[in-house]
């Protein structure tokens, strides 16, 4: 058999698919888009030696040397001090709602003590929900109180008390031993629904387009919103087996604790599963193919893992990064998941979360009905 290679023949190929490429603009957008946020996430937003994380002072003794402990914790670039001076509640509210990496707590005759020879203790309670976040930030703490005892010279010499120093106690609440499957597991409920809720529904009009059923659908006497629900409906069902498959594991398989109520994890899903069916189904409308359904899904899905909190800690992100993970429900799933589950969370501690995820499923709804009725159009 005689081998007949043209080069015209490949160039015109070529050229074709070229053009091609040409016409396929949101497939073209995201071969350029997803490496390029990628970059600049993993550049700019992604640090794995979290800085400037929140931290609320409960100080009873306002002395000048506790100042000096306030400002070294500052100038250490770990600890981003919340102005004022707060209460142990307030404290303990901040913690358990997520705003808050460190609460510091100062006794009171705190300095009076350590100029009398004793030995005072200051309490550094600590989110340990993510143990990656508060591991650096805490030696930084331990180094910088041993060199306070070290330089210390304010004692009452003339008394000839022992040489004072100063106690830290150091209490990662909510996860003591800092295990870090406690974090990974309940994360992994977030970011399996992320994905599967997405991708699935973003299918589901791009494949009536092309199997050519969107004309029937059409012909239906139904309304965009009942067809939007229609479609949400029967994988909200499918959403809670996998919610049920990934508690069961987690509790049998990897013993992760559920603290709080499992009713109330239960209910907080359904807004969550709900505001990413309204993604999928709104990429549905914008996609012309299921290859590019799949692209918006994956365009949609990364933002959410690396800006999250899931993979690096969220307050360790530069402040425009925190913005953005602001926007995104898996941010705010993540808080409460992982507050019910190993804080022990009731409706107050996550309602706030819950409020901008219900706010993002209004939003993305509205879009997606307004898209679908272009759609028919």
């Amino acid at each position: 058999m005689k081998f007949n290679f043209h080069w015209y023949r490949l160039i015109a190929v070529m050229l074709k698919e070229f053009t091609q490429m040409k016409r396929d603009r949101l497939t073209f957008a995201m071969i350029i888009g997803i490496p390029l946020i990628q970059l600049i996430l993993f550049g700019y937003a992604i640090n794995t030696d979290p800085k400037h994380l929140p931290t609320v002072i409960v100080a009873a003794d306002q002395s000048e040397l506790t100042r000096k402990i306030v400002a070294g914790m500052q100038v250490s670039n770990y600890f981003k001090i919340l102005k004022g001076n707060h209460s142990t509640e307030e404290a303990d509210w901040l913690l358990r709602t997520g705003e808050v990496q460190f609460a510091v707590y100062i006794p009171q005759n705190f300095t009076q003590r350590l100029l009398h020879g004793n030995q005072p203790e200051i309490l550094l309670e600590a989110d340990a929900t993510d143990p990656s976040a508060t591991s650096n930030a805490i030696s930084t703490m331990q180094s910088m109180i041993q060199q306070i005892n070290q330089h210390f010279t304010g004692s009452l010499s003339y008394l000839n008390l022992p040489k004072p120093s100063i106690k830290l106690i150091v209490q990662a609440k909510y996860n003591p031993e800092r295990i870090t499957k406690y974090n990974i597991v309940p994360g992994l409920l977030g970011v399996v629904l992320t994905m599967t809720m997405v991708l699935i529904t973003s299918l589901a009009i791009t494949k009536e387009r092309e199997r050519g059923t969107m004309e029937s659908l059409l012909a239906m006497p139904v309304r965009p919103l009942e067809v939007m629900l229609g479609k949400l409906i029967p994988y909200i069902l499918v959403g809670y087996i996998q919610v049920i498959l990934i508690l069961l594991a987690g509790k049998y398989f990897f013993e992760v604790p559920i603290d709080g109520s499992l009713l109330l994890l239960l209910i907080a899903c359904l807004p969550f599963i709900m505001a990413n069916l309204a993604v999928g189904l709104t990429f549905s409308t914008l996609a012309k193919n299921q290859l590019q359904a799949m692209q918006l899904s994956f365009f949609f899905f990364l933002p959410s893992i690396l800006l999250s909190g899931f993979m690096f800690p969220f307050h360790g992100m530069p402040g425009w990064a925190q913005v953005l993970g602001n926007i995104l429900p898996l941010t705010h799933f993540l808080l409460v998941i992982r507050g019910i589950m190993l804080k022990g969370n009731g409706i107050a501690e996550i309602f706030p979360s819950m409020e901008a995820i219900l706010l993002f499923f209004m939003v993305a709804l509205l879009i997606g009905i307004k898209r679908y009725r272009q759609t028919l159009d």
